[in-house]
């Protein structure tokens, strides 16, 4: 859950379920003065599975390197991007050259002091083929990382490249601890040291994930004494918890914000927000699947799945349909493209054109004697993806498709098959970036263990858009850039594009300071804290 502070991954990653940038809340503010103390108590239904940084491609991993790491940039309340490891810099050479000027307060959480090395050593592992990052992308386009003197890091790049000073936001990893580590095997993931708020203390697997205030942080020490990354198995349990407040923050469901939060009880215990997600809902192919590669088939399923009824049936209405892969409200989401009608008719015709014509006597396709079946994979305990599953379930028995669900535990779902691409379809999220740079997620060339293009997308003009796209600084151009690359998409049908969903987090009252901004709830959680007289835990 998207919630917490606000460092940058440059693709932020597969989404167990979202929590990003609001527009409206349910919301007060006490007057009590602030006090050191408390915990923090959030809930995920998905474990972390490395806490490498750059190794993190799930929500949970992210969520938990966002308050133990630091990026030399991040984002304000404002979405506007501001210093973090670095106090300032200078773009120069029309956007080739970026000099970074370091803080020179900054200390690991071991005492080390932070320096310029730290950033080359995160760098150089981001460019390291044998380090299994989806990282990579942004770093490959640098001609030249030098670092004159232990507080300045100057970067050249080999053309100019948008996203740029955006990428890094990348989580900075200590040098002094890592050097002789192999990344993919290093304990250091299940002990990480960082430079952040907190400090990373204890993990018991599938159970919590515990952090501990860092009293050296530059920015200052942060309120809230310990935050607890509690694991819980599904949304049904977390509501419980939430009703013996055993949980402080977490992320309901539509059902739970629109049927069950609305009493007593919630009115005086939480404030409730409610606001659009930087990110969608998909259900990806393995394009290496025979039955999948024939485009007629993924566009037959796009006509036979009705989207809107997801949204209306099993999200409340709060959710909206999508084309492609930008963030809806973003300038670079072509707005022109329409979502396929729900056509039983044509899907059916679609899949006949394709071979698959036979109907057996229990109903099924079949092509060369072969029922088209296959198996779609769902995160544990996200009942909103389930539910659209089983509709979707539904809505492909009509047109003579065999989809069965299998529900897998996040982190198994995320490092057992859609790391190693045993797959054959599956429903994900992605919560995304600022910028829309996508190029990890649909570039032909990301397709390694551990990269982003798992399902293996290969469009070679979208290839090449997306290479203009990152070395274009004029937003006009890079608009229709972009536009164009989801009219190319949408045409392949790589994913059935789904919904963008609206995020519903809950915190406990007693936390003061909780604001409402454009990039979150979390953007000041150091200021977050609870009246001596309301804290719960020493």
């Amino acid at each position: 859950m998207k919630v917490l502070r606000n460092i940058i991954m440059p693709l932020i990653i597969l989404a167990a379920f979202f929590l990003t940038a609001p527009v409206k809340a349910e919301t007060s503010q006490g007057k009590d003065a602030p006090a050191y103390g408390d915990a923090l108590v959030t809930a995920s239904i998905g474990d972390a599975s490395t806490l490498v940084p750059i190794l993190a491609t799930d929500s949970a991993s992210s969520d938990v390197c966002g308050m133990i790491f630091n990026g030399l940039v991040k984002y304000d309340k404002n979405i506007k991007l501001i210093g973090d490891l670095a106090e300032s810099w200078e773009i120069l050479e029309d956007g080739l050259v970026i000099v970074f000027h370091l803080r020179k307060d900054v200390l690991w959480h071991d005492g080390v002091p932070f320096i310029a090395k730290d950033v080359e050593f995160t760098y150089k592992k981001l460019i390291d083929p044998n380090v299994k990052t989806p990282y990579g992308g942004d770093f490959e386009r640098i001609r030249s990382l030098e670092i004159p003197d232990d507080y300045t890091v100057k970067v050249t790049y080999k053309e100019p490249f948008a996203p740029g000073l955006s990428s890094w936001g990348m989580p900075i990893m200590p040098e002094h601890l890592l050097k002789n580590e192999d990344l993919n095997k290093t304990g250091f993931g299940r002990h990480p040291v960082g430079t952040g708020p907190y400090k990373f203390k204890s993990w018991k697997t599938g159970e919590k994930i515990e952090l501990a205030f860092n009293e050296a942080y530059f920015e200052g020490r942060p309120y809230i004494n310990r935050y607890i990354y509690r694991i819980i198995p599904d949304d049904a349990t977390i509501f419980l918890e939430l009703q013996t407040q055993g949980a402080d923050l977490a992320t309901l469901t539509p059902l739970q914000f629109t049927k069950q939060t609305g009493g007593k009880f919630f009115r005086d215990h939480y404030n409730k927000f409610k606001y659009p997600s930087f990110g969608y809902v998909y259900m990806g192919y393995n394009l290496s699947d025979p039955r999948f590669q024939d485009v007629r088939v993924r566009r037959a399923i796009n006509y036979a799945v009705d989207k809107q009824a997801l949204v209306d049936t099993a999200l409340f209405g709060l959710a909206r349909v999508i084309t492609g892969p930008f963030m809806i409200d973003s300038w670079a989401y072509n707005k022109d493209i329409k979502p396929a009608s729900y056509d039983v008719a044509m899907a059916k015709e679609l899949l006949k054109e394709a071979g698959w014509s036979d109907t057996g006597a229990d109903g099924w396709l079949r092509k060369d004697g072969q029922v088209f079946e296959f198996t779609l994979l769902v995160n544990q305990g996200n009942t909103d993806r389930l539910k659209c599953a089983q509709m979707i379930q539904g809505y492909l028995k009509a047109v003579g498709i065999k989809m069965k669900i299998r529900v897998l535990e996040w982190s198994t779902l995320i490092s057992e098959f859609i790391t190693k691409r045993r797959f054959e379809a599956v429903l994900m999220g992605w919560s995304l970036s600022r910028d829309p740079d996508n190029y990890d997620i649909w570039h032909s060339s990301k397709t390694r263990e551990g990269e982003f293009n798992f399902i293996g997308y290969k469009n070679d003009k979208v290839d090449a858009l997306l290479a203009e796209g990152r070395r274009t600084f004029d937003e006009a151009r890079r608009a229709e850039i972009y536009h164009e690359i989801h009219s190319l998409i949408y045409d392949d049908q790589p994913y059935l594009f789904l919904y963008s969903p609206e995020i519903l987090p809950i915190v406990n009252k007693r936390f003061r300071n909780v604001e409402a901004s454009a990039i979150g709830i979390g953007y000041n959680l150091i200021k977050w804290y609870v009246p001596k007289n309301e804290q719960k835990y020493k």
